[in-house]
This record gives structure tokens, sequence and C-alpha cells, in this order.
């Protein structure tokens, strides 16, 4: 490994853990992208007093929380982005408005599947990433490029949450089948997507004035939430 490679993957975690990044890690992609061979995941946790306030429904709180970290995983992803640019890498910072502007509104490579191949954490049954510092109480954002990594995180190719079920007991909309995750498996084997986004909208309609995609009750309930939670951040 060397030293350049090191610096490099030392020197943009400290730019990005300054800029409040509550977790980051590098992950190769190849096998995944015709264009790109790595990538840099970022997770902000949701703060304590949010996840506490959301157990009898999303709040107008968890809902400013919601963009506001968006906004914040926007600008550090750019600043991830452009520091590998001015190195000479290429890089595509996966932002809300990249998103928007393309097909679908989806992301090149989903947010969750940089987290996984960054060693960040594994996907739940309930479809979020979990991690085992913050539970799924986390938002993501990723950054693609062709920088060379060296120290790079383990992979996560399977499920961590064994036998619990307390987010399948615990859904509004009876969404979450409880099946196990693992890279072969595909989204809707995990969650009725319908039935998630039906239970939340009314929910959010009825909480907090707004008729979205908001629920929370998955992340709130988590074991690996209420651990970070039960040390006091509330």
């Amino acid at each position: 490994m060397s030293s350049q490679n090191v610096s490099l993957t030392a020197r943009l975690t400290a730019l990005l853990r300054a800029g409040c990044a509550d977790l980051v890690g590098f992950g190769d992609i190849s096998a995944l992208s015709d264009t790109w061979t790595r990538c840099v995941s970022l997770a902000v946790a949701l703060p304590a007093s949010t996840i506490c306030g959301i157990a009898e429904g999303p709040t107008q709180d968890y809902y400013e929380q919601y963009y506001a970290l968006n906004a914040k995983l926007d600008i550090l992803a750019e600043t991830a982005a452009s520091f590998l640019q001015e190195r000479g890498f290429r890089a595509l910072a996966q932002t809300t408005t990249s998103v928007a502007e393309s097909a679908g509104y989806r992301t090149p490579l989903p947010h969750k599947t940089c987290a996984t191949r960054s060693g960040l954490g594994w996907i739940g049954k309930s479809a979020l990433l979990v991690t085992r510092e913050f539970g799924p109480a986390v938002r993501l954002s990723s950054v693609l490029t062709d920088a060379p990594f060296e120290s790079l995180g383990q992979p996560v190719n399977s499920s961590q949450c064994g036998g619990c079920t307390r987010c399948q007991e615990q859904c509004p909309g009876r969404a979450i089948q409880g099946a196990l995750w693992n890279v072969k498996v595909e989204r809707e084997a995990l969650v009725d997507v319908e039935a998630c986004r039906k239970a939340a909208r009314a929910l959010a309609l009825e909480r907090v004035g707004k008729e979205i995609t908001l629920c929370g009750k998955c992340i709130e309930v988590c074991p690996y939430t209420q651990a970070w939670i039960e040390k006091g951040a509330c």
C-alpha cells in the first residue's frame, strides 16, 4: 500500500469528519459498475432526541431533520467529489439534485449498496441500512470515483439481524416480510413497498399534516437504535 493512497484516504476521511459526517467508508464497486471502481459512503445520524420523539409516529421535528440532513449530506458529497477532482480523479457526488435530474429519480448506484460495499452496515429486514453504531437511524449519501483507494472497508454480504422481529412486529403497514437480506435478495422480498408507502403517508398526514412517505417506526424500534439511545443520548 503506497503512502500516497493511505494519505488520500486519511485526508478525505478527516475532511468529511470535520464536516460532521458520523460514518465514512470506502468501497470497491468495480464489479458493479462499468464506469466507476470505488465509492465513498457517508452517513449522518439523526439526532437521538428526534428518534425518541417518533415512538407514536412521525413529528414535525423528524420531517425537518429528514430534509436538513439531506442538505448536509449533499454538501459532504460535493466536498468529497471536489477533493478528489482537484487531485485529478473522476468523481460523481450522488446528491439529491443529481438524483432529481437523473432518469427515474435513481442514483447510478444506490447509497445502501455503497454503504454495504464500504462495510458501514447491512440491509435490515426493513430494507434500511443498519449500522452497529446508530442502527438504521442514519441518512446516507455517496460519491462514485476512480480514485485508487487502497484502504477499503470489508464488504458486508448478509444480514446480521438474526431472529429479531422487532421492526416487523411494529410496522404500522405490516409491510415488513421478515426475510433476511443477502446480496442476492431484492428489496421486494423484504418489504411490501406499496403497503409501506400507504401507511407512512397516512401517518404523516395525521401527525404532520403532510401527505408524504414518512414514518420512522422501524428506525425507532431497532435494537441497535435503542442501544445507541440508551447510552444517554436522550
